[in-house]
């Protein structure tokens, strides 16, 4: 059976490059789009033995430098996402609504076998964050534009790679006291970047054609649970400190100033919201790909970084 090929957008994050070697080893061909070959090509080839991998450099969001590439390839994957808004050009609106619109278009009209978009979990409640209100709009964009399209809505993605759990350790570690937001009681069902790929791969494998699947992990998490989960993994103790809401307001506008925010307002919105499975929907567990890796025993991995000692902490005897 002739291998099938795979047009990727976003391929340089942390779900792209786990996607890429485990597509290549399933004797995928990929194709991979970025805006800067020479800073990210040569680390994207690492991803795939010669030959499984084409790195091209073009504008992602230029129709008619993209539109070649959908005649060519079998399926395409949309990972672009963004958290936090910088400029006209990389706003919520262009990211994620204007750009997957296009793709769907060109999926439709190049008969794409598959459109995968990944999107978020929880966005149907959160319609005061332009974030959610921006990612709704493109997966409606996308279904109405592709008969072939399928939704991905992960909780918190992580990794080594990552920049959640990986922040997070960083602040707990310099904090003496660590901010709480709505009490800490916000809850999440964070799923790991393996498990998330190897979802992405039995859909293209299996041919699914469920048009939303809600991707979590094997636990349902509090905010302040996984707080003291990477307080516990680094060795560290610390006080929480609840913010009431006003406090909290005027801190995510500090935040907001920095070239990489911690928090922004609009991302203190979504806050309020649950990030766990809403049953309206397919599941990662209902299409047959249940997530396997809990969250601390992966955290505990890639932890000692943050550990007193750094990586000499991870043995520090002969023995």
């Amino acid at each position: 059976m002739k291998a099938k090929n795979c047009l990727i957008f976003g391929g340089t994050g942390q779900i792209g490059r786990n996607l890429i070697r485990k597509l290549a080893t399933s004797n995928y061909k990929v194709t991979v789009i970025t805006r800067n070959i020479h800073t990210k090509g040569n680390f994207i080839k690492t991803q795939a033995n010669a030959g499984y991998i084409d790195i091209v450099e073009a504008n992602p969001f230029n129709e008619n430098e993209i539109k070649p590439f959908f005649k060519k390839n079998d399926i395409c994957i949309n990972l672009i996402g963004i958290l936090f808004e910088k400029g006209k050009r990389n706003s919520f609106t262009n990211i994620h609504t204007n750009f997957p619109t296009m793709l769907a278009k060109l999926a439709q009209q190049n008969k794409i076998q598959q459109l995968i978009h990944v999107s978020a979990l929880g966005i149907e409640k959160a319609l005061d964050s332009e974030y959610a209100i921006s990612k709704l709009n493109g997966e409606k964009n996308i279904l109405k534009s592709c008969n072939k399209a399928i939704i991905l809505r992960p909780s918190i993605v992580y990794s080594v790679d990552d920049n959640f759990s990986t922040t997070f350790m960083t602040l707990l570690n310099r904090l003496p006291i660590f901010p709480l937001y709505y009490n800490g009681q916000t809850k999440f069902t964070p799923i790991h970047c393996s498990d998330l790929t190897d979802v992405i791969l039995n859909i293209i494998k299996k041919n699914i054609d469920s048009k939303i699947v809600e991707c979590v992990g094997p636990e349902v998490l509090s905010f302040k649970e996984i707080l003291s989960i990477l307080l516990k993994s680094i060795g560290k103790k610390r006080f929480f400190l609840p913010f009431p809401l006003f406090v909290a307001k005027i801190t995510a506008k500090i935040f907001e100033l920095m070239p990489n925010p911690l928090l922004t307002a609009d991302q203190l919105r979504l806050l309020k919201y649950d990030n766990v499975v809403s049953n309206n929907y397919a599941s990662n567990t209902s299409i047959g790909v249940p997530a396997k890796k809990s969250f601390e025993n992966e955290i505990k991995k890639y932890c000692y970084m943050w550990r007193d000692g750094g990586q000499f902490s991870k043995n520090n005897s002969f023995d």
